[in-house]
């Protein structure tokens, strides 16, 4: 292997090794804890301010709880097998994921217009109608608008220098 390859596969390692900890440390246990506190709110003293919190809280943590599981597990072997491509074949390995990881940056948009969404309908719910539903409702979207621009903003910043490696090296075509 030469320089290029090995400055690829640490950009790579660094890259993978972030997603696989924000999905298993940050994404899992907190759909987890998001899944226990809907359920908990939902059956414990039934208002419909509860009700209204506890809904989102149990939609997004088995999102959350899904999302974190199946990112989490899949990457160690996802990041095996890209390994393995760049030591037999660099170049295409290369361009396949420039194009893959383009994909990947250009739905940071359409993710920050969704966690925008949840913000804006969440601060008209909670302030614009005096329904406990509703403002319940509100509060546990403006919360999850936050918790989506904060995990979604380290995952684009990780992609940074992952798409500044693929970019800036090129192997020779076998």
């Amino acid at each position: 292997m030469n320089e290029s390859s090995y400055y690829l596969l640490d950009a790579m390692m660094v890259y993978f090794q972030g997603e696989k900890l924000e999905a298993l440390v940050f994404i899992l246990p907190f759909g987890l804890l998001s899944l226990v506190f809907g359920g908990w709110l939902y059956v414990d003293g039934i208002t419909t301010f509860n009700k209204g919190v506890a809904i989102p809280f149990l939609l997004m943590g088995l999102l959350m709880t899904t999302i974190g599981a199946t990112v989490g597990f899949r990457t160690p072997a996802q990041l095996l097998h890209l390994q393995a491509q760049v030591q037999s074949a660099p170049e295409s390995t290369r361009l396949a994921e420039i194009k893959r990881m383009d994909k990947v940056n250009n739905a940071w948009k359409f993710y920050l217009i969704i966690w925008g969404f949840f913000g804006v309908v969440g601060l008209i719910l909670r302030f614009a109608l005096q329904n406990d539903f509703a403002q319940g409702l509100g509060i546990a979207l403006i919360f999850f608008s936050g918790v989506g621009l904060l995990v979604d903003g380290f995952a684009e910043r990780r992609t940074h220098p992952y798409m500044k490696a693929l970019t800036e090296i090129k192997f020779q075509t076998q």
